[in-house]
């Protein structure tokens, strides 16, 4: 995919994004072995994403193209003073033509209309190139990790990048 042939429109989510949300993150998680979307027990704001994020204060938004869900990426508050980046996934064939960097920016944008000092977020050890992506941007990772025990058996990277 290329931006040139794919128009991309970025909007805020509605809840009635929920099959196209699954699709996208499952399809994500499902590249990489072990790694499986426990929707009811890990995941359930997916089913109705937008009222899942206001009622923490945050929002999310979702990136479309030819009227399929693409992409996603959301923020929350994080204390005592900043934001957390949370759910930024992009789909396979619509990766490195800018849209995870789009989201980061929006995401940031946002963190600072609201007086943030930082924004952070956790990333799986397996997800490599969204790590590469972030230090690309400034945020730094931290040197330890966390266990979630849940069906994935996730460890996730914590990264922070400071906004003032």
């Amino acid at each position: 995919m290329t931006q040139a042939s794919y128009r991309i429109f970025i909007r805020e989510s509605r809840d009635d994004d929920a099959a196209g949300l699954i699709a996208l993150i499952g399809g994500c998680f499902a590249e990489y072995p072990g790694c499986v979307l426990d929707i009811d027990g890990e995941m359930p704001q997916l089913r109705a994403i937008a009222t899942a994020f206001q009622e923490h204060g945050g929002r999310f938004w979702t990136a479309e193209s030819e009227g399929a869900i693409i992409g996603c990426a959301g923020i929350v508050p994080a204390q005592p003073d900043g934001a957390e980046l949370k759910h930024l996934y992009v789909a396979k064939d619509a990766r490195r033509v800018g849209l995870g960097t789009r989201f980061v920016a929006i995401v940031e944008a946002e963190a600072r209309s609201r007086g943030a000092a930082f924004v952070e977020l956790w990333s799986d050890t397996r997800f490599e190139d969204a790590h590469r992506l972030y230090e690309r941007l400034g945020y730094v990772r931290s040197a330890h990790p966390r266990e979630l025990h849940d069906l994935s058996s996730s460890v996730e990277y914590h990264f922070r990048k400071k906004l003032h």
